[in-house]
């Protein structure tokens, strides 16, 4: 089948997580992504796990991309860059406000080169504004936007905010952009015409406080709803998620408390939401004297939501995600390993990851003689290039 961004051609000045993940997206949908890094390659380059000096984290987010290494910082290294432009369909960065700008390679500065480029900016403010030229990165932008302290307003007893090692700003965000970009490429299509996407983390990370959002507004104390959260078992916890009424007296009926139904502290919703921690306390009172297999077991039978607790590498191991295809085998130079195709399917396109992870600056030497420079200048070019692309 074919891809649906086939001979799309992205150059991706993106590191670490925001962009990076934006970009494999397009890869994987068909698009020529041109990684664009120095010398010493982007910083998760070195990031565990590392096999043979090979970072599959910097895998996970880079497989299929063509990588060309470039000194931005010479005259020579922008100006490869602007020929570049003039072959590009979408141009995708994260730095810092401004950075582009002294480089003039900001939009403005080279929409006239080629007025079909869509180009996106990722950051953790946007672009313009009085906090556009802060630094931020995912945990700074959790705290910022509400998120953090949303978050902890339901953990009861709890004062101090979470610590935070999964970085929800940066993988948000980077949907958030390939989603503008493939909007604005639908645009092209019918105007012929590109133009600048700014996409904010912080916004980004606000969209997830849709309730905080109105709460925020007015002068009224949020109101109680269900808190879904951990039920004990004998050997481990499990989620179960009350979402209807049928759902409820499906879950009285599983342990033993049918009476609960017409209960007056329970059978209307709202009454359900004002004595939510009594009703949990009986729902775990069932739950603690049973194994996790056998609470589910009983909860799937009467249709309950409900999942165990599991590790990432344990839901990995679920007989659903081979079914589905939802990890494709990558190569790079320590060996082989797996990373995550994007989680939906098109009946009339391929959507996968690509098998081999380039070399860091493998095809320099082919995009240097492609948009016109001399044996000379790739002369110059290859000799500080890694020795992976010399030829």
């Amino acid at each position: 089948m074919p891809r649906s961004f086939d001979g799309l051609r992205v150059l991706d000045f993106s590191t670490t997580i925001a962009g990076p993940h934006c970009t494999r997206m397009l890869a994987d949908m068909g698009a020529e992504v041109i990684k664009i890094e120095t010398a010493e390659g982007e910083t998760m380059r070195t990031r565990p796990p590392l096999r043979n000096g090979c970072s599959t984290a910097f895998g996970q987010l880079n497989v299929g991309k063509q990588s060309l290494v470039l000194d931005l910082k010479s005259a020579e290294g922008v100006e490869a860059v602007r020929r570049l432009i003039a072959t590009a369909d979408v141009l995708v960065e994260n730095f810092r406000p401004g950075v582009m700008r002294r480089l003039r390679l900001d939009y403005a500065s080279i929409s006239d080169i080629n007025p079909k480029l869509v180009y996106c900016s990722i950051s953790g403010y946007g672009q313009t504004g009085p906090s556009a030229e802060l630094p931020a990165y995912a945990p700074v932008i959790h705290a910022a936007s509400g998120y953090e302290m949303a978050h902890l307003a339901y953990q009861p007893g709890r004062s101090r905010p979470d610590y935070c090692g999964i970085y929800h700003a940066d993988v948000l965000t980077g949907v958030y952009a390939f989603g503008a970009i493939s909007a604005a490429l639908y645009q092209r299509s019918a105007s012929g015409k590109g133009q600048h996407i700014d996409v904010s983390m912080l916004e980004s990370m606000l969209s997830l406080t849709l309730n905080e959002v109105q709460w925020s507004q007015f002068e009224v104390s949020p109101p109680q709803r269900p808190m879904f959260g951990p039920i004990g078992t004998i050997d481990g916890y499990v989620m179960v998620a009350i979402a209807s009424e049928k759902t409820f007296q499906s879950l009285m009926q599983v342990i033993g408390r049918p009476e609960w139904i017409a209960d007056p502290r329970f059978a209307k919703y709202a009454d359900r939401r004002e004595n939510w921690a009594g009703l949990m306390d009986g729902v775990e009172g069932w739950s603690r004297a049973i194994s996790t297999e056998a609470g589910l077991a009983a909860l799937n039978e009467q249709g309950v939501p409900s999942s165990a607790y599991r590790t990432v590498r344990e839901a990995l191991a679920d007989p659903q995600i081979a079914h589905r295809g939802a990890l494709a085998e990558v190569e790079d130079g320590g060996g082989s390993f797996k990373v995550l195709n994007l989680p939906f399917r098109m009946s009339g396109a391929r959507v996968a990851a690509a098998p081999r992870m380039s070399t860091l600056g493998q095809h320099t030497l082919s995009y240097l003689k492609e948009i016109g420079l001399s044996a000379d200048e790739i002369a110059r070019f290859s000799a500080q290039a890694p020795k992976s692309a010399r030829g």
